[in-house]
C-alpha cells in the first residue's frame, strides 16, 4: 500500500505532461490573412513579394518547424466598405493575424475589428500617424510612420528658407492626419501651411485641375503634394497643361511619387520629361546581400513576365511583414502559445444566419502573439527590423530623389537623428546627433524649368492679380501722400515706396487704390484693418507703427522715426539777463578762456628777454601779462610784441579771436531776435491735469492713445481737420472755443510750424514709434521691404527724398523749450584751435632749443674744468632758470667780451 502511495501520484503527473504535451502540439497549418488591392501600384509589388516569402518561409526548415503557413489573400479593391467584408470574410477563416491593408482608410476601420477579436494587424503600407495610437493596440506597422516622414518635409522647406506652403492632399484619414503632422513640424521651423487644397477619394483629372487652379491665385508657389500613388501619374499631367512648371514653382511630394517611378519598368524612361524638377521622398532602404540577391531574382521574373511591376520599397515591406509575422508564430509555438479560437463574449446574442457573425472567432493567443510581434528584432530586406513603444518601425529613414534630365537623381538623405545629409543614415549613427543636426546640407537640386538656383518659392502678385495697395486720400498735410488732380498717387511716402521697389529683387506688379473721400483724413486703424481682412494686400503711407495695428498685420522698418508732441502758443515777453552766455556751450566757454591764459603764459616766456615791458617786479610782470591776454580781444593793448616767436604766435591767435568775437556777435544777435516759449503747459503731466481743451488731427492715433492710455477725457479732446483749423484753435485758446494745446505726431507739426512763428512745440515726444508701411500677417513682401528701407537709409537716398518734398524752404526744425539751436560748440573751431596751439607750441619749442644751447655755450666758457663735476640736477635747473631770466641782450654783450679778451690773449 505505502509502494502504491507513492507511485499513483507520479503516473498522475506523468498523465498531466502526456496530456498538455499533446494540447501544444504544433499545428500542421497556421492561417494569416492579407487584405490589400490586388491591382494597384503598391498590391502588385506587395502580391508577388508576400508569394515569395510564402514559399521562403515554408521551405526553411529553420522556421516553424514543419508547421506550414498558409496566407490567404482578400482583395479590398481600395474601398473601406469593400475591405471591411473581406478582412470579416477572412477572419472567419480562423487567421492568426492579417497583413495589411496598405490603405490608412481600411487600416482604420479593420482596427476596431482587430481590437474586438484580439487578431494582431500587421501593415506594411498604412501610414496614417494617427493608426499609432492607444485606441488601436492590435495595430503594428512595418512601414515608417508619416510623422516622420512630414518631419522631412518640414525640414527640406526649413532649408531652403520658405516660410508658407501649400498642402494638396487626398480628403480620407491617410491624407488629413498626414498633413496635420505637417502642420505640426512646419510650425516647428516657423513655417507655415498657408493653403490646404483636398482632392476627393476617386478624383479625376477635372477635380485635379480644380484645385490647381485655385492655387494660382494664391501667394505661395512651395507645393507639398500628399496623395496615393497613381500609375498614370495624372496630377503632374495636369500641372503640365496648365503650365505650372516654371522656375517659380516647387514641388515636394511624400513618397507615393518615387513609389510610383519604382512601379514603372526601368526600361522606359519618357515619362521622365514631363517631371523635371521634382523633389520626393522615398524610404531608404540600405544596401545589402540578401536585397541585392532578391533584386536579382525580382528581374529574373519581370524577364520571364512572371511580374509585371518593378519592385518598390513597399513590395520589400510586405516581403519582411510576412517573415516578421512566421517568426512571431514560431516564437509563440516555442513558448508553449495555443493555436486556438473561442466566441467572443462581445458577440453574444448576435449570431444572426443573415450576417453570420456566429462564425467570428476570438484569437485566444492574439495579445501574446501581439506581444511577440511588438518585441520582433531580426534584419531582413528592408533591414533591422524593431519597434517603437508606439507600434511603429524604427525605420531608417528616406532617400531624397529630384527629376533631373530624364534621371532619378538621389540629393541626399534624411533621418530622424540626423536631418538632411549628403551622406546615408547609417554613415552618420555613430557621430553626436546634434552635431549632425548642424550639418544640414543637400546636393545641388534642378527645380522646375532646369534651374539649380533656389526659387523664391512665393509669388506676391502677377500681372494677372496685381498687389492692391491702399493709400491714404489726406485732405491735409497731403505732401506726405496724396492723389492730385490727375488722379496721380504723389507724396513723400509714395516717392519712398517707389524707391524702395526698385531694391526688392522681383518684380512687384500693383495698383494703388484710394482710402478716404479725400474731404476729410481717413480712421487709420481702418485702413490697416482692410489690410488684416485681405481687402488690400498693402497698405503705404504715413501709418504709424502702434501696439493695435502690429497685432493685425506685419510691417516694415520705420523709415521716420515720429512721435507725440505737444504744440501750443508762444511769445518773447521773456527775457534773461544772461542771456549774453548763451551763443557759447559751457565747454565752449571753458576752452576759450583756457586759450587766453595759455596765450599770456606763452607771450610771456617768448618776450621776458628781449622786452623791457615784460619785465620787472614778479608782481608787474603778472598783470602785464595777463591784461596783455585780455587787451587782444578788445585791441588796446600798449604793450607791442618783439621777438619774431611771439609775433607769430600773435598773428595766429588774432585770427582765431576775429573768427570766434564775429561767431559770438552773429549768435547773440540771433538768441536775442528768437522769441522764447511761453506757455502755462511745460509738458505731458501739466497738460493732463489743467481741463482744458485739447486738440488733434482727424484720424491720428493720438485721440486713442490720450483716451486709452492717459485717461483723458474724450470730451476734453477736439478734433481739428487741418493746419489752418491748428492754428484758429491755438489763437482762440480753451476757454474761447479752442484749444490750449494740440498733440500729434511730430512731422506733421514739424511741417505746420514750418512758416508760423507764434507757436513752438513744448519739451520732447512723450511716445516713441514710427512710421512704416503695413502688409499682411507674415508677408515674405514686409522683410524684403524693410531691407530696402535700410539701404536706401544707409545710401542717403531716404535723406535726398525728405528734403525734396520739406526743405526746399529750409528743413523744418524744432522749436522747443529746452533747446538752444543758435549755440555755437567747440566742434565748429576745433580746426582754428587746434592750428593755434600747434604754431604756440611748436614756438615755446624753438624758444627753448636756442635757449638751451646759449645756456650749454655759457656753461662751457665760464665754468672751472678741473674743478669736480659733483652739481645735483635741482641746482643745474635752477641755474638755467637764473640764466634764462637775465636778458637776452645782456648775455650775448657777455659773449663779445669773452670772445674779446680771448683774442687779446692769443695775440699776445
Amino acid at each position: 500500500m505505502k509502494i502504491l502511495g507513492a507511485v499513483l501520484p507520479l503516473l498522475v503527473f506523468i498523465w498531466v505532461l502526456q496530456n498538455k504535451h499533446g494540447n501544444c502540439e504544433r499545428p500542421d497549418v497556421v492561417n494569416v490573412g492579407a487584405v490589400f488591392s490586388f491591382d494597384s501600384v503598391m498590391g502588385r509589388a506587395a502580391k508577388t513579394a508576400m508569394e515569395l516569402a510564402l514559399s521562403d518561409i515554408n521551405g526553411d526548415p529553420t522556421i516553424l518547424n514543419g508547421t506550414r503557413l498558409n496566407l490567404i489573400m482578400a482583395d479590398s479593391v481600395c474601398s473601406v466598405f469593400k475591405g471591411s467584408i473581406e478582412a470579416l470574410q477572412v477572419i472567419e477563416k480562423q487567421v492568426v493575424a492579417i497583413i495589411g491593408p496598405q490603405s490608412s482608410a481600411i487600416a482604420h476601420m479593420i482596427s476596431f475589428i482587430a481590437n474586438g477579436l484580439q487578431v494582431p494587424l500587421i501593415s506594411y503600407a498604412a501610414t496614417d500617424p494617427t493608426l499609432s495610437s492607444l485606441q488601436f493596440p492590435f495595430f503594428l506597422r512595418t512601414t515608417q510612420s508619416d510623422q516622420y516622414q512630414m518631419e522631412a518635409v518640414a525640414d527640406i522647406v526649413c532649408f531652403y528658407e520658405w516660410k508658407e506652403v501649400i498642402a494638396i492632399f487626398l480628403d480620407d484619414d491617410y491624407g488629413r492626419n498626414g498633413i496635420a503632422s505637417l502642420n505640426d513640424a512646419l510650425a516647428k521651423k516657423m513655417s507655415k501651411i498657408s493653403y490646404k487644397l483636398p482632392l476627393p477619394i476617386n478624383y479625376d483629372i477635372t477635380d485635379i485641375m480644380y484645385v490647381l487652379n485655385q492655387s494660382k491665385s494664391l501667394g505661395p508657389r512651395v507645393f507639398v503634394v500628399h496623395i496615393n500613388p497613381d500609375s498614370q501619374l495624372r496630377f503632374f499631367n495636369a500641372v503640365q497643361k496648365l503650365k505650372m512648371t516654371g522656375s517659380n514653382y516647387v514641388w515636394l511630394t511624400t513618397d507615393w511619387f518615387s513609389t510610383t517611378l519604382d512601379s514603372f519598368s526601368p526600361k522606359n524612361r519618357s515619362y521622365l520629361s514631363t517631371l523635371e524638377g521634382i523633389v520626393s521622398l522615398r524610404p531608404y532602404i540600405p544596401q545589402s546581400t540578401r536585397k541585392r540577391a532578391f533584386l536579382s531574382r525580382w528581374r529574373k521574373l519581370q524577364q520571364n513576365e512572371l511580374v509585371h511591376s518593378g519592385l518598390t520599397a513597399y513590395g520589400l515591406y510586405a516581403y519582411d511583414t510576412v517573415w516578421v509575422v512566421a517568426h512571431s508564430i514560431d516564437n509563440l509555438l516555442r513558448q508553449g502559445g495555443n493555436i486556438s479560437f473561442s466566441l467572443s463574449d462581445m458577440l453574444n446574442g448576435t449570431t444572426s444566419d443573415k450576417l453570420q457573425l456566429g462564425r467570428l472567432r476570438e484569437f485566444d493567443g492574439g495579445e501574446l502573439l501581439m506581444n511577440i510581434l511588438s518585441q520582433t528584432n531580426f534584419t531582413g530586406l528592408t533591414g533591422k527590423i524593431h519597434f517603437s513603444p508606439d507600434r511603429d518601425l524604427i525605420g531608417s529613414g528616406y532617400e531624397v530623389i529630384n527629376i533631373a534630365q530624364q534621371e532619378i537623381h538621389t540629393v541626399g538623405y534624411w533621418s530622424n537623428f540626423s536631418g538632411l545629409s549628403i551622406l546615408p543614415p547609417k554613415a552618420l549613427q555613430n557621430k553626436e546627433t546634434a552635431v549632425a543636426r548642424l550639418n544640414q546640407n543637400l546636393k545641388i537640386v534642378t527645380w522646375p524649368g532646369g534651374k539649380s538656383e533656389t526659387p523664391r518659392g512665393w509669388v506676391i502678385a502677377n500681372d494677372e492679380r496685381p498687389l492692391r495697395i491702399g493709400f491714404p486720400r489726406r485732405a491735409s498735410f497731403t505732401e506726405f501722400v496724396t492723389l492730385n488732380d490727375s488722379h496721380n498717387v504723389q507724396g513723400y511716402c509714395i516717392d519712398l515706396f517707389y524707391e524702395a521697389r526698385k531694391l526688392v529683387p522681383y518684380d512687384v506688379p500693383f495698383r494703388f487704390v484710394p482710402f478716404g473721400t479725400g474731404l476729410a483724413n481717413p480712421d487709420y486703424d481702418a485702413l490697416v484693418n482692410m489690410v488684416a481682412t485681405d481687402v488690400f494686400d498693402a497698405a503705404v503711407g504715413d501709418i504709424a507703427i502702434v501696439t493695435n495695428r502690429t497685432r493685425m498685420v506685419d510691417f516694415t522698418q520705420p523709415y521716420v522715426a515720429t512721435g507725440l508732441v505737444i504744440v501750443a502758443p508762444i511769445d518773447n515777453s521773456e527775457s534773461s539777463a544772461w542771456v549774453f552766455l548763451k551763443p557759447f556751450t559751457l565747454e565752449m566757454w571753458g576752452v576759450t578762456a583756457l586759450s587766453f591764459l595759455i596765450i599770456a603764459v606763452v607771450i610771456w616766456i617768448l618776450e621776458h628777454r628781449v622786452n623791457d615791458d615784460f619785465r620787472g617786479p614778479p608782481k608787474r610782470q603778472i598783470i602785464t601779462m595777463f591784461l596783455f591776454s585780455f587787451s587782444t580781444l578788445f585791441k588796446t593793448n600798449q604793450e607791442n610784441t618783439i621777438s619774431t616767436l611771439g609775433r607769430m604766435v600773435m598773428v595766429v591767435w588774432l585770427f582765431l579771436l576775429l573768427v570766434i568775437t564775429s561767431s559770438y556777435t552773429a549768435s547773440l544777435t540771433s538768441i536775442l531776435t528768437v522769441q522764447q516759449l511761453s506757455s502755462p503747459i511745460t509738458g505731458i503731466d501739466s497738460l493732463i491735469t489743467s481741463n482744458s481743451f485739447i486738440g488733434y488731427q482727424v484720424g491720428s492715433f493720438a485721440y486713442s492713445y490720450m483716451k486709452d492710455i492717459l485717461n483723458i477725457a474724450p470730451s476734453r479732446l477736439i478734433s481739428l481737420r487741418s493746419p489752418e483749423e491748428f492754428e484758429i484753435a491755438l489763437r482762440r485758446g480753451s476757454g474761447k472755443g479752442g484749444v490750449i494745446a494740440i498733440v500729434d505726431e511730430l512731422p506733421y507739426m514739424e511741417l505746420f510750424l514750418q512758416n508760423r512763428t507764434d507757436f513752438g512745440i513744448i519739451g520732447r515726444p512723450f511716445t516713441k514709434s514710427g512710421w512704416g508701411f503695413a502688409f499682411k500677417k507674415d508677408s515674405p513682401l514686409a522683410t524684403d521691404m524693410s531691407t530696402a528701407i535700410l539701404k536706401l537709409a544707409e545710401s542717403g537716398k531716404l535723406q535726398e527724398i525728405h528734403e525734396k518734398w520739406f526743405c526746399q524752404l529750409g528743413c523744418p526744425t524744432d522749436r522747443r523749450k529746452d533747446s538752444e539751436p543758435n549755440q555755437l560748440h567747440l566742434s565748429s573751431f576745433w580746426a582754428l584751435y587746434l592750428l593755434s596751439g600747434g604754431v604756440t607750441v611748436l614756438a615755446l619749442l624753438v624758444f627753448l632749443l636756442r635757449s638751451i644751447r646759449q645756456y650749454i655755450r655759457y656753461k662751457r666758457k665760464y665754468t672751472d674744468l678741473s674743478s669736480p663735476s659733483n652739481t645735483r640736477c635741482s641746482q643745474a635747473i635752477y641755474s638755467f632758470f637764473d640764466f634764462i631770466d637775465e636778458k637776452e641782450e645782456a648775455i650775448k654783450r657777455i659773449f663779445a667780451q669773452h670772445d674779446s679778451s680771448q683774442a687779446q690773449t692769443n695775440g699776445s
